[in-house]
């Protein structure tokens, strides 16, 4: 098994010289990207050999400890979404939303017609009363809650203390892991966090739009804790330290670990400000820090708890517009109207369509999928038990409900 893993990582690392976005992060031996290079494969000579090593795989996994069954499935699904970007490279052609969904991603989320978001938007009218469409009126209203720039980087740093302060009560982490944080522009995304192994990140934030208050939390657990910082630290320290499973030292973002990553991520978020507590927190600590004004607080989460029912919107859009079935514009057109998006951030996220494809359900669908696996316990301390089991195990979409 150790030899077809080191096999597998020296395929995803030939791959990234296809695609300098493939390989998430990468912290194994410095002699693999070598060996990586001096394979000089095609896409399609990758695609070939991941598909060979899959059928050696399915020789392979004949046991019943549970470690070393979910870490045959894991290679198992990462291989065949391995294997399906490679063949995307070789043809030029990406798979149907659905299929790449499935095949990159392990999983395939739920379909909803544009009525289905009819509610939520009936009351964010009614919330946001006026004459203007609505989401000229959601603009109007959050810039109440942009963050100033000369602000951010105070109120950031406090969101990101309080994020780890929560997290670390409940999940212990390497005692020399740390991040650096940086500002950029020009992204198709809001916040990226870029592992660099040994427990150490570098979180980059996209500041070239203005931020609302409430994205300092929803970035500081996302990016960091417990989110992306927290889940590349556990999977090194336990995985790839103490059993020495070097295939985890490599993150493929085209991969079934990314809808993991990317629904912790999300879910991080209501775990570590259960209730109403991140909105207390940002109404007693960020508001003031950013200067704004606490008493917007009540209106602005009902605003967030009703934004977040159109999440899937979005999803809908990238897949009629990913099939062409939408033209630019007219996809446009909807993420302004179902995800009540301004021209600007619309045509973001349109950027980041083009770029990541069916990656967009990772976010929704990864936070429901990891929101049901932890919530089987009932009491806090057992959720985030829970929760660091799964961020510290070979879990996929397909085997995250295996006992």
């Amino acid at each position: 098994m150790d030899e077809l893993a080191e096999r597998y990582v020296k395929l995803v690392l030939a791959l990234g010289e296809h695609d300098s976005g493939y390989v998430d992060a990468y912290y194994g031996p410095d002699s693999w990207v070598t060996d990586a290079k001096k394979m000089n494969l095609s896409a399609q000579q990758i695609a070939g050999q991941a598909k060979q090593l899959h059928q050696q795989l399915a020789a392979l996994v004949d046991n019943d400890e549970e470690m070393e069954k979910l870490r045959g499935h894991y290679l198992d699904r990462q291989l065949v979404a391995l294997q399906a970007h490679a063949n995307a490279i070789a043809s030029g052609k990406r798979a149907a939303f659905d299929s790449q969904s499935q095949s990159l991603y392990d999983t395939v989320a739920p379909t909803h017609a544009f009525e289905h978001f009819a509610q939520p938007l009936a009351e964010l009218e009614a919330l946001l009363p006026g004459d203007a469409p609505l989401n000229q009126r959601v603009e109007t209203f959050l810039m109440q809650f942009y963050i100033p720039r000369e602000k951010q980087d105070a109120v950031f740093a406090r969101a990101i203390e309080e994020c780890r302060s929560r997290t670390k009560a409940h999940i212990q982490l390497p005692m020399h892991e740390n991040f650096t944080l940086e500002y950029v522009q020009d992204k198709p995304w809001s916040g990226y966090n870029w592992y660099q192994g040994n427990a150490q990140s570098l979180i980059q934030l996209n500041v070239e739009l203005p931020i609302e208050i409430s994205r300092a939390v929803d970035l500081g657990c996302h990016e960091g804790y417990p989110g992306h910082h927290t889940y590349n630290a556990l999977l090194e320290n336990n995985l790839v330290n103490e059993k020495g499973w070097l295939e985890f030292s490599v993150y493929p973002l085209y991969s079934p670990q990314s809808l993991i990553a990317e629904g912790s991520a999300n879910y991080g978020i209501e775990l570590a400000f259960p209730g109403e507590q991140k909105e207390q927190f940002e109404r007693d600590v960020l508001f003031p820090l950013a200067g704004i004004d606490p008493q917007l607080a009540e209106q602005y989460a009902e605003f967030n708890r009703l934004k977040a029912e159109l999440s899937y919107a979005s999803n809908e859009v990238a897949r009629q517009y990913l099939a062409g079935t939408l033209l630019t514009e007219k996809a446009i057109e909807l993420l302004q109207t179902y995800s009540l998006y301004s021209p600007e951030k619309a045509a973001q996220r349109i950027r980041f369509f083009d770029t990541y494809g069916a990656y967009v359900i990772n976010y929704n669908w990864g936070k429901d999928l990891v929101k049901d696996y932890v919530e089987q316990a009932k009491s806090e301390d057992e959720r985030w038990q829970r929760f660091a089991r799964l961020l510290a195990s070979p879990r996929v979409p397909s085997s995250i409900f295996w006992n």
